[in-house]
């Protein structure tokens, strides 16, 4: 019989986590009609029915079979499949048969991240031109619900859908101009899963033992256990609701008392979203993942240094998939220009983004600092961004000979009351935008104190900086501060890379929660 997704789910107050009590064959919601799986590789297929039941799976001339263990959990594993379809997947149990139509092979990414992969196309540039033009029904999309918890759940309410101007809109903008751009590059099936979280910490996409048993970061779980120990939300929730009677009262003037937000369910809290959002799609076939990030961590930039990588490694671990590609957005410029070089949150958290191209492996960044808009945390051209995480994934993983990274610090050299720089990754040739002489350069000497410097390109991939204030230069810095004036790229069309060549501590240094 024609049965799709069956899930009875036993709720408690006490345990939030999906407990399965039906005898029906189930599978999470990352299973379902018009999913895509990933090419080239075997990929797992799991779910639940009575303890002990034998359970096959068929698809594409496969056969694998199984049995729930104690639990009811079985799970097969798929050999590879060309890229193609559309495929049956069928699952039969010993008094159930049921199946997953129009299944596609291909390509398939998690877009991740807060609320810049999660903004959507409906609210980016050119949107009406971007959903006029939307009918690509090889691209796949779906979305994980926003579920914050300390309980691991094994399903999501969601599904998979073509791509269409009504079901985009509402979808990842950075995601699916992504994915478009592997799609008309590769002609292949395309499956994009969206699980970001605006607002999102880093640490909430992180199992809580892994936080606790690492050893950095015991000051943040130490503050975050005694506001677990004191959180009292609903106290503050009758409080907000009595200062609103007030300021009605009043006669509404001024804005209205802000509601207040329960850290114990938010994006914030330490594995929430792993737990709530993650979790019930992690072992599922990928390629990658993408990553826009970052902002509810420049407070604690230093920490991030070693946070971000943790995560990523994390999830590899997880996933049980190797080192898969993990592609991120560096922050775009944004909040009001300085008139003076100085040190800045945004600048450290863009450093520590650098920083981990030299952590891990198959990593890669892209820079967006020319993107970025001064009032608005969350520029409107995702375009740009999306072909630029784009580029990585077509020069790295599928063999496209185009200039994915941007220019890089690579070296310095003193010359008199000069510094040269050489620069990584310059591509045809360094390129200042808009005028001749390169901006966005400070210079310092032994007493820390920077100034504006002068610069002028010397080379294909090298520049030359001074300032006729400082007799002896011993540090430079590029693009360092919160939304940086400055026009440095490659012929390519990529920016530079924000730097600094000193290592002096910064505003962030010692800050370690939130």
């Amino acid at each position: 019989m024609t049965i799709h997704k069956k899930l009875i789910f036993l709720i408690t107050s006490v345990i939030a986590s999906a407990q399965f009590v039906s005898a029906e064959i189930t599978l999470p919601s990352i299973f379902g009609d018009h999913m895509v799986l990933q090419q080239k590789q075997k990929n797992p297929v799991w779910g639940w029915a009575e303890p002990g039941e034998d359970i096959e799976v068929e698809i594409y001339g496969q056969s694998h079979s199984a049995t729930a263990d104690d639990d009811g959990y079985w799970r097969v594993t798929l050999r590879p499949i060309p890229a193609g379809g559309p495929y049956r997947l069928e699952i039969e149990g010993e008094n159930e048969e049921f199946f997953f139509d129009d299944v596609l092979v291909g390509e398939v990414w998690i877009c991740s991240g807060q609320s810049n992969m999660a903004w959507t196309v409906n609210n980016s540039y050119n949107a009406e031109v971007e959903l006029l033009t939307a009918n690509h029904p090889n691209i796949r999309l779906i979305s994980v619900p926003q579920v914050g918890t300390q309980e691991a759940q094994n399903d999501f309410n969601g599904q998979w859908e073509a791509c269409s101007a009504d079901v985009l809109k509402d979808f990842s903008a950075v995601g699916y101009f992504f994915g478009r751009r592997l799609h008309d590059a590769l002609d292949v099936p395309i499956g994009l899963i969206d699980n970001a979280w605006g607002g999102s910490a880093a640490d909430a996409w992180i199992r809580r033992d892994v936080l606790e048993e690492d050893g950095r970061f015991d000051e943040m779980m130490k503050w975050w256990k005694k506001e677990e120990s004191t959180s009292n939300f609903d106290e503050e929730l009758r409080d907000w609701k009595k200062r609103v009677e007030k300021w009605k009262a009043d006669g509404s003037k001024g804005n209205e008392p802000r509601r207040p937000r329960d850290l114990m369910t938010g994006n914030q809290r330490p594995a929430n979203i792993y737990n709530g959002v993650l979790h019930p799609t992690i072992g599922y076939g990928i390629r990658g993942a993408i990553w826009y990030q970052g902002e509810s961590n420049a407070s604690r930039a230093y920490q991030y240094r070693d946070l971000f990588p943790l995560m990523i490694q994390h999830w590899r671990d997880e996933w049980k998939q190797g080192d898969f590609p993990f592609y991120y957005v560096q922050l775009a410029d944004y909040l009001a220009e300085e008139d003076d070089p100085g040190d800045y949150a945004w600048a450290e958290l863009r450093e520590a983004q650098t920083m981990t191209m030299d952590r891990l492996d198959n990593v890669g960044q892209a820079v967006i600092i020319d993107v970025g808009e001064g009032r608005d945390i969350h520029p409107r051209n995702k375009q740009e961004v999306g072909n630029r995480l784009a580029r990585w994934a077509l020069a790295k993983d599928y063999g496209f000979d185009i200039l994915y990274s941007s220019p890089r610090y690579e070296s310095m050299t003193k010359a008199g009351n000069k510094i040269v720089l050489t620069f990584d990754h310059a591509g045809q040739g360094l390129y200042s935008f808009d005028t001749r002489e390169p901006q966005g350069f400070a210079i310092a000497g032994k007493d820390k104190q920077f100034v504006w410097a002068d610069a002028e390109i010397t080379g294909s991939n090298e520049v030359t900086v001074w300032s006729d204030s400082i007799n002896s230069p011993v540090a430079v810095r590029y693009a360092w501060a919160n939304n940086p004036v400055c026009n440095m790229f490659s012929r390519d069309g990529l920016p530079m890379t924000p730097f600094r060549t000193d290592d002096w501590d910064g505003v962030t240094v010692d800050t370690v929660h939130r």
